[in-house]
């Protein structure tokens, strides 16, 4: 296996470890080597094959068994529909995340717990608090809120499809930091929490499409200029 160089980082690792397996030096429930032995093979630390392992683990590709090791799960190639997804256009994927994030929202309110509701304004208040100049935290923090709502569906297909497309997703949140598009305020999301909290799914769909109709417009604007 090559060796990463400093720049790279998990998802670089992530990369090496799956096209060994697309190569067939790991076969499908073949145990992968260890920690140590991964970090040395890739010349990077033990937290960077760790992460790596886990964006694989996400995407289905390696599983990890307790007190056993990790394994591998599946030899597919679950690159090309992301890549697919990437190269589409931006409007096309602000509507496949529209989509993911209204059926969810209206699960989260038929399902929906007090616990659940107070972890949503949770979020959403860690969220606010940003000193401006963090941009990828607040990427990360804005991220962790909608996969929260996602989460709340209780529907594991849906949650993950989320997390499959969690790179792709965050880049339409950073999208929407730019001078172009609008960025949803704080009452924005929170409609959405209090829709969900009414446990009315019409309601909380709309909240999501009430959330997204000013980017949709605004992509719009900017593919007619």
């Amino acid at each position: 296996m090559q060796s990463l160089n400093k720049t790279n980082l998990a998802d670089t690792a992530a990369e090496a470890i799956r096209a060994e397996i697309l190569g067939s030096r790991w076969a499908v429930g073949d145990k992968l080597p260890n920690e140590a032995t991964l970090s040395a093979m890739l010349s990077v630390s033990r937290s960077t094959v760790r992460e790596a392992v886990r964006v694989l683990v996400s995407q289905g590709i390696l599983e990890t068994r307790q007190g056993s090791g990790t394994y591998v799960l599946s030899a597919a190639d679950t690159t090309r529909p992301l890549a697919m997804a990437r190269h589409a256009g931006l409007r096309d994927q602000f509507e496949a995340r529209l989509a993911l994030d209204a059926e969810a929202a209206r699960l989260a309110a038929l399902r929906r717990t007090p616990a659940v509701v107070a972890h949503l304004r949770t979020l959403l208040a860690a969220r606010g608090n940003s000193d401006g100049g963090d941009r990828a935290g607040f990427i990360a923090r804005d991220l962790a809120f909608h996969q929260a709502v996602i989460a709340a569906s209780q529907n594991a297909v849906l949650i993950g499809m989320y997390d499959f497309f969690s790179t792709l997703l965050a880049e339409t949140i950073e999208a929407s930091l730019g001078e172009d598009l609008p960025e949803p305020d704080m009452a924005a999301h929170a409609a959405i929490i209090d829709a969900i909290e009414s446990g009315n799914p019409d309601a909380a769909d709309a909240a999501v499409r009430r959330f997204m109709a000013p980017i949709l417009s605004s992509l719009d604007r900017l593919l007619l200029s």
